[in-house]
Protein backbone atom coordinates (compact mmCIF):
# COMPACT_ATOMS: atom_id res chain seq x y z
CA UNK A 1 0.00 0.00 0.00
CA UNK A 2 2.90 2.36 0.81
CA UNK A 3 4.45 1.74 -2.64
CA UNK A 4 1.08 2.36 -4.35
CA UNK A 5 0.71 5.63 -2.46
CA UNK A 6 4.22 6.74 -3.49
CA UNK A 7 3.44 5.85 -7.11
CA UNK A 8 0.19 7.81 -7.03
CA UNK A 9 1.99 10.82 -5.51
CA UNK A 10 4.71 10.60 -8.16
CA UNK A 11 2.16 10.40 -10.97
CA UNK A 12 0.31 13.41 -9.55
CA UNK A 13 3.54 15.40 -9.34
CA UNK A 14 4.40 14.50 -12.94
CA UNK A 15 0.92 15.56 -14.07
CA UNK A 16 1.27 18.91 -12.30
CA UNK A 17 4.71 19.44 -13.86
CA UNK A 18 3.41 18.53 -17.31
CA UNK A 19 0.48 20.92 -16.90
CA UNK A 20 2.82 23.70 -15.77
CA UNK A 21 5.04 23.13 -18.79
CA UNK A 22 2.11 23.12 -21.19
CA UNK A 23 0.33 26.14 -19.67
CA UNK A 24 2.51 28.86 -21.30
CA UNK A 25 2.29 27.12 -24.67
CA UNK A 26 -1.47 26.78 -24.36
CA UNK A 27 -1.76 30.40 -23.26
CA UNK A 28 0.31 31.55 -26.26
CA UNK A 29 -1.77 29.37 -28.55
CA UNK A 30 -4.96 30.99 -27.25
CA UNK A 31 -3.42 34.47 -27.54
CA UNK A 32 -4.98 36.93 -27.99
CA UNK A 33 -8.22 36.27 -26.17
CA UNK A 34 -9.07 39.95 -25.60
CA UNK A 35 -8.21 43.38 -27.09
CA UNK A 36 -4.59 44.55 -27.00
CA UNK A 37 -3.59 48.03 -25.84
CA UNK A 38 -1.10 49.92 -28.01
CA UNK A 39 0.50 52.76 -26.07
CA UNK A 40 1.61 55.67 -28.26
CA UNK A 41 3.68 58.00 -26.04
CA UNK A 42 2.92 61.09 -28.16
CA UNK A 43 -0.23 63.12 -28.92
CA UNK A 44 -2.70 62.45 -31.72
CA UNK A 45 -1.78 63.92 -35.09
CA UNK A 46 1.98 63.35 -35.05
CA UNK A 47 3.87 60.75 -37.08
CA UNK A 48 4.00 58.23 -34.21
CA UNK A 49 0.23 58.44 -33.94
CA UNK A 50 -0.44 58.26 -37.71
CA UNK A 51 1.83 55.24 -38.22
CA UNK A 52 0.77 53.54 -34.98
CA UNK A 53 -2.95 53.80 -35.70
CA UNK A 54 -2.58 52.50 -39.25
CA UNK A 55 -0.58 49.49 -38.09
CA UNK A 56 -2.91 48.90 -35.12
CA UNK A 57 -5.94 48.57 -37.37
CA UNK A 58 -4.27 46.06 -39.67
CA UNK A 59 -2.67 44.06 -36.84
CA UNK A 60 -6.06 43.85 -35.14
CA UNK A 61 -7.51 42.25 -38.27
CA UNK A 62 -4.64 39.75 -38.47
CA UNK A 63 -4.86 38.87 -34.76
CA UNK A 64 -8.66 38.65 -34.70
CA UNK A 65 -8.83 41.06 -31.73
CA UNK A 66 -8.93 44.84 -31.70
CA UNK A 67 -5.69 46.73 -31.06
CA UNK A 68 -6.79 49.78 -29.08
CA UNK A 69 -4.66 52.93 -29.27
CA UNK A 70 -3.88 54.69 -25.98
CA UNK A 71 -2.05 58.05 -26.34
CA UNK A 72 -0.04 58.69 -23.16
CA UNK A 73 1.93 61.87 -23.69
CA UNK A 74 4.60 63.90 -21.98
CA UNK A 75 8.36 64.33 -21.44
CA UNK A 76 9.28 63.53 -25.03
CA UNK A 77 7.70 60.08 -24.87
CA UNK A 78 9.12 59.12 -21.46
CA UNK A 79 5.77 59.04 -19.60
CA UNK A 80 4.06 56.60 -21.95
CA UNK A 81 7.18 54.47 -22.28
CA UNK A 82 7.54 54.20 -18.50
CA UNK A 83 3.90 53.17 -18.25
CA UNK A 84 4.44 50.40 -20.81
CA UNK A 85 7.60 49.20 -19.02
CA UNK A 86 5.56 48.53 -15.84
CA UNK A 87 2.71 46.63 -17.48
CA UNK A 88 2.25 42.88 -17.13
CA UNK A 89 4.36 41.08 -19.77
CA UNK A 90 1.48 39.09 -21.22
CA UNK A 91 1.25 40.59 -24.72
CA UNK A 92 -1.80 42.70 -23.94
CA UNK A 93 0.18 45.94 -23.72
CA UNK A 94 2.60 46.92 -26.49
CA UNK A 95 4.40 50.18 -27.24
CA UNK A 96 5.15 52.31 -30.29
CA UNK A 97 8.67 53.75 -30.26
CA UNK A 98 10.53 56.00 -32.65
CA UNK A 99 13.85 57.80 -32.89
CA UNK A 100 12.99 59.51 -29.57
CA UNK A 101 13.55 56.18 -27.78
CA UNK A 102 17.21 56.25 -28.82
CA UNK A 103 17.68 59.92 -27.92
CA UNK A 104 15.93 60.16 -24.54
CA UNK A 105 18.70 58.29 -22.64
CA UNK A 106 21.02 61.23 -23.40
CA UNK A 107 18.46 63.86 -22.36
CA UNK A 108 16.72 62.46 -19.30
CA UNK A 109 17.40 60.40 -16.23
CA UNK A 110 15.04 57.63 -17.32
CA UNK A 111 12.86 55.64 -14.90
CA UNK A 112 13.41 52.56 -17.09
CA UNK A 113 16.24 50.97 -19.08
CA UNK A 114 15.49 51.55 -22.81
CA UNK A 115 17.03 48.19 -23.72
CA UNK A 116 16.58 45.91 -20.71
CA UNK A 117 12.99 46.93 -19.85
CA UNK A 118 11.60 45.75 -23.18
CA UNK A 119 11.51 42.92 -25.68
CA UNK A 120 11.63 44.01 -29.34
CA UNK A 121 8.76 42.98 -31.64
CA UNK A 122 9.89 44.58 -34.88
CA UNK A 123 10.48 47.68 -36.98
CA UNK A 124 7.39 49.13 -38.67
CA UNK A 125 8.90 51.58 -41.13
CA UNK A 126 11.18 54.51 -41.86
CA UNK A 127 10.62 58.01 -43.18
CA UNK A 128 12.77 60.99 -43.94
CA UNK A 129 12.01 64.51 -42.80
CA UNK A 130 11.06 67.48 -44.95
CA UNK A 131 12.01 71.10 -44.39
CA UNK A 132 8.78 73.09 -44.66
CA UNK A 133 8.02 76.78 -44.36
CA UNK A 134 4.79 78.71 -44.05
CA UNK A 135 3.87 80.32 -47.40
CA UNK A 136 4.13 83.78 -45.81
CA UNK A 137 7.91 83.32 -45.34
CA UNK A 138 9.70 84.71 -48.44
CA UNK A 139 11.88 81.62 -48.90
CA UNK A 140 11.19 79.69 -52.07
CA UNK A 141 14.35 77.59 -51.88
CA UNK A 142 16.87 76.30 -49.37
CA UNK A 143 19.37 78.92 -50.54
CA UNK A 144 16.81 81.65 -49.76
CA UNK A 145 16.34 80.26 -46.25
CA UNK A 146 20.09 79.94 -45.61
CA UNK A 147 20.61 83.54 -46.73
CA UNK A 148 17.85 84.74 -44.38
CA UNK A 149 19.24 82.70 -41.48
CA UNK A 150 22.74 84.08 -41.95
CA UNK A 151 21.46 87.65 -42.30
CA UNK A 152 19.37 87.40 -39.11
CA UNK A 153 21.07 84.85 -36.82
CA UNK A 154 18.76 83.55 -34.07
CA UNK A 155 15.71 85.42 -35.37
CA UNK A 156 14.15 82.72 -37.54
CA UNK A 157 12.21 80.28 -35.36
CA UNK A 158 11.16 76.71 -36.01
CA UNK A 159 8.59 74.56 -34.21
CA UNK A 160 9.22 70.98 -33.11
CA UNK A 161 7.36 68.19 -31.33
CA UNK A 162 9.60 68.73 -28.30
CA UNK A 163 13.20 68.51 -27.16
CA UNK A 164 14.90 65.39 -28.49
CA UNK A 165 12.18 64.53 -31.00
CA UNK A 166 12.84 63.80 -34.66
CA UNK A 167 11.83 67.33 -35.67
CA UNK A 168 14.27 68.82 -33.17
CA UNK A 169 17.13 66.48 -34.02
CA UNK A 170 16.66 66.99 -37.75
CA UNK A 171 16.81 70.76 -37.24
CA UNK A 172 19.79 70.50 -34.89
CA UNK A 173 21.68 68.39 -37.42
CA UNK A 174 20.81 71.01 -40.06
CA UNK A 175 22.03 73.80 -37.80
CA UNK A 176 25.35 72.05 -37.22
CA UNK A 177 25.90 71.11 -40.87
CA UNK A 178 24.75 74.43 -42.36
CA UNK A 179 26.40 76.53 -39.63
CA UNK A 180 23.32 78.67 -39.03
CA UNK A 181 21.55 79.82 -35.88
CA UNK A 182 17.82 79.07 -35.68
CA UNK A 183 15.57 79.60 -32.65
CA UNK A 184 13.97 76.37 -31.36
CA UNK A 185 10.35 76.53 -30.12
CA UNK A 186 9.37 73.11 -28.68
CA UNK A 187 5.76 71.95 -28.39
CA UNK A 188 4.20 68.94 -26.70
CA UNK A 189 3.92 66.74 -29.76
CA UNK A 190 4.07 66.95 -33.54
CA UNK A 191 0.36 67.75 -33.87
CA UNK A 192 0.46 70.98 -31.81
CA UNK A 193 3.74 72.05 -33.51
CA UNK A 194 2.27 71.53 -36.96
CA UNK A 195 -0.89 73.45 -36.00
CA UNK A 196 1.29 76.38 -34.91
CA UNK A 197 3.21 76.46 -38.21
CA UNK A 198 0.04 76.06 -40.27
CA UNK A 199 -1.26 79.12 -38.40
CA UNK A 200 1.83 81.09 -39.45
CA UNK A 201 3.14 81.75 -35.92
CA UNK A 202 6.47 79.94 -36.21
CA UNK A 203 7.36 79.81 -39.90
CA UNK A 204 9.63 76.75 -40.15
CA UNK A 205 9.35 73.05 -39.31
CA UNK A 206 11.50 70.02 -40.05
CA UNK A 207 8.42 67.82 -40.29
CA UNK A 208 8.02 64.10 -40.68
CA UNK A 209 6.90 63.44 -44.24
CA UNK A 210 4.08 61.27 -42.88
CA UNK A 211 2.74 64.33 -41.11
CA UNK A 212 3.47 67.07 -43.65
CA UNK A 213 2.73 65.73 -47.14
CA UNK A 214 -1.06 66.35 -47.08
CA UNK A 215 -0.47 70.01 -46.13
CA UNK A 216 2.26 70.40 -48.76
CA UNK A 217 -0.10 69.01 -51.40
CA UNK A 218 -2.86 71.42 -50.31
CA UNK A 219 -0.51 74.43 -50.44
CA UNK A 220 -0.72 75.22 -46.73
CA UNK A 221 3.01 74.48 -46.37
CA UNK A 222 5.90 74.95 -48.80
CA UNK A 223 8.51 72.18 -49.00
CA UNK A 224 12.06 73.34 -49.79
CA UNK A 225 14.08 70.21 -49.06
CA UNK A 226 13.84 66.57 -47.98
CA UNK A 227 16.24 64.85 -45.61
CA UNK A 228 17.00 61.53 -47.31
CA UNK A 229 19.82 60.54 -49.64
CA UNK A 230 17.44 60.48 -52.61
CA UNK A 231 14.37 62.43 -53.64
CA UNK A 232 10.99 61.19 -52.43
CA UNK A 233 8.48 59.94 -55.04
CA UNK A 234 5.66 61.71 -53.17
CA UNK A 235 7.56 65.02 -53.59
CA UNK A 236 9.58 64.35 -56.73
CA UNK A 237 10.06 68.04 -57.55
CA UNK A 238 11.53 68.86 -54.11
CA UNK A 239 15.35 68.53 -53.93
CA UNK A 240 17.11 66.84 -51.04
CA UNK A 241 18.62 69.18 -48.47
CA UNK A 242 21.99 67.69 -49.35
CA UNK A 243 21.73 68.54 -53.06
CA UNK A 244 20.14 71.94 -52.39
CA UNK A 245 22.94 73.40 -50.30
CA UNK A 246 23.87 71.36 -47.19
CA UNK A 247 26.01 68.48 -48.53
CA UNK A 248 25.87 65.23 -46.55
CA UNK A 249 22.73 66.07 -44.60
CA UNK A 250 20.54 63.03 -43.85
CA UNK A 251 17.80 62.59 -41.23
CA UNK A 252 15.62 59.49 -41.01
CA UNK A 253 12.86 58.76 -38.54
CA UNK A 254 11.76 55.23 -37.73
CA UNK A 255 8.92 53.53 -35.87
CA UNK A 256 8.81 50.16 -34.14
CA UNK A 257 7.03 48.02 -31.58
CA UNK A 258 8.18 46.79 -28.16
CA UNK A 259 6.62 44.70 -25.41
CA UNK A 260 7.48 44.67 -21.68
CA UNK A 261 10.45 42.41 -20.92
CA UNK A 262 9.38 38.91 -19.95
CA UNK A 263 6.64 38.67 -22.59
CA UNK A 264 6.61 34.99 -23.67
CA UNK A 265 8.62 34.27 -26.86
CA UNK A 266 5.58 32.59 -28.45
CA UNK A 267 3.54 35.76 -27.90
CA UNK A 268 6.33 37.94 -29.34
CA UNK A 269 6.43 35.64 -32.36
CA UNK A 270 2.66 35.97 -32.81
CA UNK A 271 2.85 39.78 -32.60
CA UNK A 272 5.80 39.90 -35.00
CA UNK A 273 3.91 37.73 -37.49
CA UNK A 274 0.85 40.00 -37.27
CA UNK A 275 3.07 43.08 -37.75
CA UNK A 276 4.75 41.52 -40.79
CA UNK A 277 1.39 40.59 -42.31
CA UNK A 278 0.09 44.12 -41.65
CA UNK A 279 3.12 45.61 -43.41
CA UNK A 280 2.30 43.51 -46.49
CA UNK A 281 -1.27 44.81 -46.81
CA UNK A 282 -2.03 47.14 -49.75
CA UNK A 283 -3.56 49.60 -47.27
CA UNK A 284 -0.32 50.03 -45.30
CA UNK A 285 1.91 49.97 -48.39
CA UNK A 286 -0.23 52.64 -50.04
CA UNK A 287 -0.52 54.86 -46.98
CA UNK A 288 3.20 54.76 -46.18
CA UNK A 289 4.22 55.42 -49.79
CA UNK A 290 1.68 58.22 -50.23
CA UNK A 291 3.04 60.00 -47.18
CA UNK A 292 6.72 59.59 -47.99
CA UNK A 293 7.51 56.71 -45.63
CA UNK A 294 8.28 53.06 -46.35
CA UNK A 295 7.68 49.83 -44.47
CA UNK A 296 10.84 48.05 -43.41
CA UNK A 297 10.99 44.68 -41.68
CA UNK A 298 13.37 43.46 -39.00
CA UNK A 299 13.32 40.32 -36.90
CA UNK A 300 13.01 41.04 -33.15
CA UNK A 301 16.70 40.37 -32.41
CA UNK A 302 17.82 42.49 -35.37
CA UNK A 303 15.54 45.32 -34.26
CA UNK A 304 17.07 45.19 -30.77
CA UNK A 305 20.56 45.67 -32.25
CA UNK A 306 19.27 48.47 -34.46
CA UNK A 307 17.95 50.36 -31.40
CA UNK A 308 21.36 50.08 -29.73
CA UNK A 309 23.15 51.40 -32.84
CA UNK A 310 20.72 54.34 -33.05
CA UNK A 311 21.41 55.19 -29.41
CA UNK A 312 25.14 55.47 -30.18
CA UNK A 313 24.52 57.59 -33.29
CA UNK A 314 22.30 60.18 -31.60
CA UNK A 315 24.42 60.34 -28.45
CA UNK A 316 27.02 62.12 -30.58
CA UNK A 317 24.50 64.62 -32.03
CA UNK A 318 23.02 65.43 -28.61
CA UNK A 319 26.47 66.01 -27.08
CA UNK A 320 27.93 67.98 -30.00
CA UNK A 321 24.77 70.07 -30.29
CA UNK A 322 24.64 70.74 -26.55
CA UNK A 323 20.98 69.63 -26.46
CA UNK A 324 19.53 69.71 -22.95
CA UNK A 325 16.13 68.63 -21.67
CA UNK A 326 14.15 71.39 -19.99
Amino acid sequence: RGIARVMRTARAALAVAAFAACAPAAEAQAYPSRPIRLIIPFPAGGSNDIVGRAIAQQMGEKLGKQVVVDNRTGAGGVIGTELASKEKPDGYTILVISIAHSVNPWLYKLPYDPIKAFTPIGLMGVGTNVLTVHPSLPANSLKDLLAMAKEKPGELSYASAGIGTFQHLGAELFRLEAKVNLLHVPFRGGGPALTDVLGGHNKIMFSSLVQAVPHIKSGRLRAIGTGGKERIPALADVPTISEAGVPGYEALNWWGLLAPVGTPPAVIARLHKALSEAQDTPEIQSQFEKEGAATRKMEPEEFGKFIESEMKKWERVVKEGGIKAE
